[in-house]
């Protein structure tokens, strides 16, 4: 077999999220200022809930064309700071996020083929990583724990960690230095084109785009100008896919 390592992303491609993102932004931030609240930083409510949105929009439309993470412990900071509270402890804040993402993580489920999928490739001889946008790292990785597929993995970069995100080639790169490899040596399995495929093609990485999550106004977007080198509709194609087409397709490089 000539790919030796399959790169995944996380949320859409091994995990979905079951329930409506702006519902759970909003309670999510409700939570974040309580929290806040009960240890002690007097917060006004409106104020600290219309200005977190407003940073929100801001720097997730700067992410998307600037491939730099901004975190959610930096957007919160900000507001924080612009509303008279420039040095809240960090043990307080980082509590109070770990309390606000416990009401997204609860949405987040995972999908019937991960553990099947992951365990063939992992028969088959494949190392594997997950390379995922996501601005906060710890989330992340609770996510992880809590759909128990850490054992499969060897890395496990997120944007936040490494400060750039996927379109940017050097996230992949980062991973693929776990084992000392070259790009033609792997593929990245994911959902959006304009992330997971365009930023595999970035770095020279095979690209296999998973369809049954992926009709976003993104995706629709890039349809005629982003092509990955294989689709499939589910993660239970991929074992066989790897096994029969790509070791024929003698890599580069």
């Amino acid at each position: 077999m000539n790919f030796e390592i399959v790169l995944f992303d996380l949320g859409n491609t091994l995990l979905y999220f079951d329930a409506e993102w702006p519902q759970v932004m909003h309670e999510r931030n409700q939570v974040l200022l309580h929290s806040l609240q009960e240890a002690g930083i007097p917060l006004p409510e409106q104020p600290f809930l219309s200005r977190v949105d407003e940073k929100l929009d801001y720097y997730y439309s700067r992410r998307e064309t600037e491939f730099i993470e901004y975190t959610t412990d930096f957007i919160v900071k900000e507001v924080l700071a612009e509303l008279g509270y420039p040095n809240i402890a960090a043990d307080v804040l980082s509590q109070a996020l770990r309390t606000m993402h416990t009401v997204s993580q609860s949405h987040w489920v995972r999908e019937q083929d991960t553990l099947p999928t992951l365990e063939r490739l992992r028969q088959m001889g494949c190392r594997m990583g997950l390379v995922s946008n996501a601005g906060d790292d710890a989330d992340v990785q609770t996510l992880v724990d809590g759909a128990q597929i850490r054992p499969y993995f060897d890395v496990i970069l997120t944007s936040a960690s490494q400060g750039v995100r996927k379109p940017n080639p050097r996230i992949f790169l980062n991973a693929l230095k776990t084992w000392d490899a070259s790009p033609s040596q792997a593929v990245m399995v994911g959902d959006t084109l304009g992330a997971d495929i365009l930023g595999a093609m970035n770095a020279g990485i095979y690209s296999i785009w998973i369809t049954r999550r992926s009709s976003k106004p993104g995706n629709q977007d890039h349809l005629d100008t982003i092509q990955p080198d294989a689709v499939i509709e589910n993660l239970s194609e991929l074992p066989g896919l790897l096994k029969h087409k790509l070791s024929r397709i003698k890599p580069s490089g």
